[in-house]
């Protein structure tokens, strides 16, 4: 008897799937698959030849500090489609600390909307709000402008063009032009730990450098025998001249790694990122010195504010800042900075001279910024 039912119950199920099959057409999103119907005969989904293609023609770009910038962002369709198709365009960005990690989903999580766009309607996001917009200077333009840039706009930039279900993405790193600085403690050496180096290079209009930054500043000569965080966490230190308590002369030139160490236990010095500043360093003409709280007062009667580390380091590296005069800064250090060495004005190397932190109530001149 059952073997007479079974024929009878698979007629019976074959006509209830078909009777669904009416009521509840199979989704077609008309791009790279066609209905589920029109497959082989096994359920299968296949390729329907239309390919939505994302690139760049740039894997990086440079720019300067509060200026604008375009990521370069182009999309098409091979072939291209009789009609045209509604796209969704969404920008992301991994912040330069993070954006040379491992890929994970873990690291995923850490990407911010910078914006999303969809015909004429588009929407930006946190300290992109109001800075940023899409070039469209040509069909398949999804460009991203920013203005105004930041010192922590630096990073990855996402572009991920959506039809449908489909979607493609392509990456641009944003690179700021500027100058890498050591900074420590009025106490001396080793006193900061990552978090208080964070602090300190944002005190100074900076930001603590990526490795990137820092290996670029080796690349340019900087050498600098004590150890000092990077925005990844790691602890590290730039070597062009090897010598004892450096890592000895037998290390080539290069990068002393601490590598990542306890954020909040261990100390060490920082090194920060400045890029070009928008307004004016300048050494006061005054006809005294100053002690440092009198430095002060005559920058804000000239209409200005004794000017920070950071924006001393962008004025000499950046804008070519040339003085053989100590003066006062913000941090209470006294620095001068030299273009082109010569008699009577420190080493023979360009640089940054440094008094270190003398007491408040020695007298120097001093650098404003307005």
């Amino acid at each position: 008897m059952l073997s007479l039912l079974r024929p009878l119950l698979a007629a019976l199920l074959y006509l209830q799937l078909q009777a669904a099959h009416s009521r509840f057409p199979v989704y077609n999103n008309g791009f790279h698959y066609q209905d589920i119907s029109n497959g082989n005969g096994n359920g299968e989904i296949y390729f329907n030849g239309v390919r939505l293609h994302v690139e760049s023609p740039q894997q990086a770009v440079s720019a300067t500090r509060g200026s604008s910038v375009i990521l370069p962002c182009l999309f098409h369709y091979e072939p291209e489609p009789s009609m045209p198709r509604k796209t969704r365009v969404k920008w992301s960005w991994i912040p330069a600390n993070t954006a040379n990690e491992p890929v994970s989903p873990i690291a995923a999580v850490r990407e911010t909307e910078v914006m999303v766009a969809m015909g004429k309607r588009q929407r930006s996001y946190g300290s992109f709000k109001g800075r940023v917009r899409l070039r469209r200077s040509a069909p398949g333009d999804m460009s991203l402008v920013i203005n105004e840039l930041q010192l922590n706009d630096t990073g990855r930039y996402r572009c991920e063009v959506i039809d449908g279900l489909e979607d493609e993405s392509v990456t641009v790193d944003l690179e700021l032009r500027g100058v890498v600085f050591p900074c420590y403690s009025q106490k001396g050496r080793y006193h900061l730990n990552f978090f208080e180096a964070q602090q300190a290079c944002q005190d100074q209009d900076a930001t603590l450098a990526t490795f990137e930054q820092l290996f670029t500043a080796w690349e340019e000569g900087l050498d600098w025998c004590n150890a000092g965080w990077l925005a990844d966490g790691t602890v590290q230190y730039p070597i062009t001249v090897p010598r004892d308590g450096c890592g000895g002369v037998d290390l080539a030139p290069g990068l002393r790694s601490y590598g990542q160490r306890h954020q909040l236990v261990h100390r060490y010095d920082a090194f920060c990122f400045s890029a070009s500043v928008k307004g004016n360093v300048y050494f006061l003409n005054h006809p005294t010195k100053l002690n440092f709280t009198e430095a002060a007062l005559a920058c804000f009667k000239d209409g200005s504010e004794i000017a920070k580390v950071g924006q001393l380091y962008a004025a000499w590296r950046l804008m070519g800042l040339d003085r053989c005069d100590a003066g006062w800064l913000a941090d209470g250090s006294v620095r001068y900075p030299i273009i082109k060495a010569r008699a009577n004005c420190g080493p023979p190397e360009p640089g940054v001279r440094s008094f270190g932190f003398p007491p408040a109530h020695l007298k120097y001149g001093v650098y404003c910024y307005r």
